[in-house]
């Protein structure tokens, strides 16, 4: 009688779409999907969290999409419709986009003077805070490339909006109306994507974001239109269509320095820090402008190989998608959504990258639409994620165990194994799973044979892996529902049934209940007679 084998295998590097199955049979901890499933830091694939309203009410008064937001002061700006709207904890929206009186502000009960501005409708948002020495929450500038920048600014710490004052207005940045693009670099506000001038960057005077005519301001004409800007390590990146340069000594003599001539960027609104160093989207994937730099250059580097056929996809149709993105730094983590405002929401796609020691590992999300999405510090310096949707309301981003009132739909399936010797078929004994939960889950186990091959039978009905206990800490667990002395990667053993000469095993979830963590797997077949 044949003896037992051991396989074991360690959940790592992520989503790899490659049709080349031999190149998956040398990574076996890899994922063929990886669905609403994160890479962690620390190895292993985590379900992920959900999103839950920020309050409950619309910020527009009605189902309008939320075009832009982000967290300011000790409460969310979020733009809608033709307005922009400020509320310390989503049940109500002050319309904040009203045109200024003076430089001395008004109080929030009276608006004395003050009417809404007429606005020309929006487009997707670039926030700038400038953090003024003075400032008690920051200047926000607000570029919506419909309109000319809008300066929004609260001062006052009590509890009591009532009390706080208000700055607001419009900033004249040449005589045209709008620019899409802002950020601040070296104390000067910076906009693109200005009317007429779609190559030109705009600087504004030296510690005033809101003047562009005064001493120390000016401007620079490109070859190429510009889709988005970012400072990084005291230089200007500017991205462009087919181009990419580098703004240096914006106080002294400014001058623009070639990156690259011949990769551009899809989207501004991709490009995020993340691990010293900035990503983007390009035309042939994603790409990183490296932290270091060499006598002069940068280095450039893809990182979305493994993920390229699911990135390809989107760029070919990248006028379909509203992009947007955002970097979790606890997690080292960068998302990116590509949200088609004519699909469901359960048809909506994004991916994530977790930057491990040797890269970027990849996984899918799938059914969250997401117009606009950022990331901001809290007046306790606490870092908060918002997103916004179509259905007029802001949500608070990876939070949660659903997605809004929705289970979470998560796939983990695995590359077919063949236990180093495809021409033997092999009988599989039991799976033992090294999972922690952080609740009590119940994901299930399906297993296929040959590459799901018709001419093998195949286990009809999904394996139970059972229920999956947390491990408990002493003076904090449940009685009846934690498992003291637990370990935080117990293994949970699974009989199976089936023979073939290869196998997959596919981890599924569609609750709302805790994320889990798969970190590994230990397979126990029985070899029998070659093909």
């Amino acid at each position: 009688m044949a003896t037992s084998q051991p396989y074991t295998v360690a959940c790592s590097g992520g989503l790899v779409r490659s049709t080349n199955f031999i190149d998956l049979l040398k990574t076996p901890g890899v994922a063929t999907d990886l669905r609403n499933f994160e890479v962690s830091i620390e190895g292993g694939y985590r379900r992920i969290n959900g999103f839950s309203k920020f309050g409950d009410a619309q910020v527009a008064g009605s189902t309008t999409a939320i075009l832009g937001v982000t967290p300011y002061g000790d409460g969310v700006i979020a733009c809608a419709s033709t307005g922009i709207f400020f509320s310390q904890d989503g049940t109500s929206w002050l319309n904040v986009s009203r045109s200024s009186v003076d430089a001395g502000g008004d109080n929030y009960t009276a608006f004395t003077g003050r009417s809404t501005l007429t606005r020309t409708g929006q487009g997707q948002i670039s926030f700038s805070l400038f953090e003024g020495p003075t400032y008690d929450y920051g200047l926000l500038v607000i570029c919506d490339g419909a309109n000319e920048p809008y300066y929004f600014r609260m001062e006052g710490t009590g509890a009591n909006i009532n009390t706080r004052t208000y700055f607001s207005g419009e900033v004249t940045v040449t005589s045209t109306k709008f620019a899409t693009h802002s950020e601040i670099h070296d104390k000067h506000l910076i906009v693109a994507g200005v009317e007429d001038n779609l190559s030109t960057v705009f600087y504004s005077t030296l510690l005033d974001p809101t003047t562009f005519n005064g001493t120390g301001s000016g401007s620079i004409t490109l070859s190429d239109q510009i889709v988005g800007l970012k400072s990084f390590r005291n230089e200007l990146f500017i991205f462009c269509k087919n181009s990419i340069f580098k703004l240096q000594d914006i106080n002294g003599t400014p001058v623009v320095i070639p990156v690259a001539k011949n990769i551009g960027c899809l989207s501004g609104y991709s490009i995020q820090e993340i691990g010293g160093d900035l990503i983007f989207l390009a035309p042939d994937g994603l790409r990183t402008v490296a932290g270091t730099a060499r006598i002069g250059d940068v280095e450039l580097g893809t990182v979305s190989k493994n993920i390229q056929p699911l990135i390809s996809e989107f760029a070919e149709t990248i006028n379909n998608f509203t992009i947007s993105s955002v970097v979790i730094r606890e997690k080292s983590q960068y998302r990116l959504f590509f949200t088609n405002t004519s699909l469901n929401a359960n048809q909506q796609r994004g991916i994530i990258g977790t930057l491990r020691p040797n890269g970027f590992e990849w996984s899918e999300l799938r059914g969250i639409e997401v117009t606009e999405i950022n990331s901001g510090f809290d007046e306790n310096g606490v870092e908060k994620y918002y997103h916004g949707s179509t259905a007029g309301y802001v949500y608070n981003h990876d939070a949660g165990n659903d997605f809004d009132g929705t289970d979470i739909l998560a796939r983990y399936e695995t590359p077919d194994y063949d236990y180093g010797d495809l021409g033997t078929l092999k009988t599989l004994h039991f799976i033992k799973v090294s999972a922690s939960a952080e609740g009590i889950v119940q994901p299930d186990l399906q297993v296929r044979f040959d590459y799901n091959s018709g001419d093998i039978p195949q286990p009809s009905s999904l394996f139970d892996l059972g229920t999956i206990n947390p491990a408990a800490i002493f003076g904090t667990a449940i009685l009846g529902t934690n498992v003291f002395r637990g370990s935080k990667n117990p293994l949970t053993r699974i009989p199976l049934q089936g023979s073939g000469h290869s196998n997959n095993f596919t981890f599924i979830s569609d609750d709302n209940k805790a994320p889990y963590t798969i970190n590994g797997l230990y397979v126990d077949f029985i070899p029998s007679g070659r093909r």
